[in-house]
């Protein structure tokens, strides 16, 4: 079985700008870069700007995920993760970094994969307000009603 493809246009703020781009076929995520040199301090949160502006259809959103890679090896994540660039948006995709590392700042160079984007189609809801809403199987149950316990 073969995926889907869908024609995403994008405009980069110059030419050594590199497209995002998979990695390996099937990866849901595709590598996206900074475009400037930065040094992120332990703890603390950058704005990073990709380069990249995209024009998604209607019906599409682009999701900006962490590198695992990143995470796990340097403590380098994503704020607001996943972040959100919506279908109408044509700004440049800028990225908020964090070092969670307590000790070592974490240097990219111009070009460095910081992120990644994942393309999905996306509903748009009719928020219909009621007095009281159906029941269901798990209720009002939130944080830790699944059997997480205090340690």
């Amino acid at each position: 079985m073969t995926m889907a493809s869908l024609d995403v246009l994008v405009s980069t703020t110059s030419p050594d700008v590199p497209l995002p781009r998979y990695s390996h076929p099937g990866d849901a995520g595709a590598d996206i870069t900074t475009r400037v040199d930065v040094e992120i301090a332990p703890g603390e949160r950058v704005t990073v700007p990709t380069g990249l502006s995209i024009a998604l259809p209607d019906g599409f959103a682009a999701f900006v995920h962490p590198r695992s890679g990143l995470a796990a090896k340097r403590g380098l994540t994503i704020v607001n993760a996943p972040g959100t660039v919506d279908a109408g948006y044509r700004g440049e995709i800028q990225v908020t970094l964090l070092n969670t590392d307590a000790r070592e700042a974490v240097s990219l160079k111009a070009g460095d994969r910081i992120a990644q984007l994942v393309i999905q189609r996306v509903e748009r809801a009719d928020f219909v307000q009621v007095d009281r809403l159906p029941g269901s199987h798990r209720g009002e149950g939130g944080f830790g009603s699944t059997g997480v316990t205090d340690a």
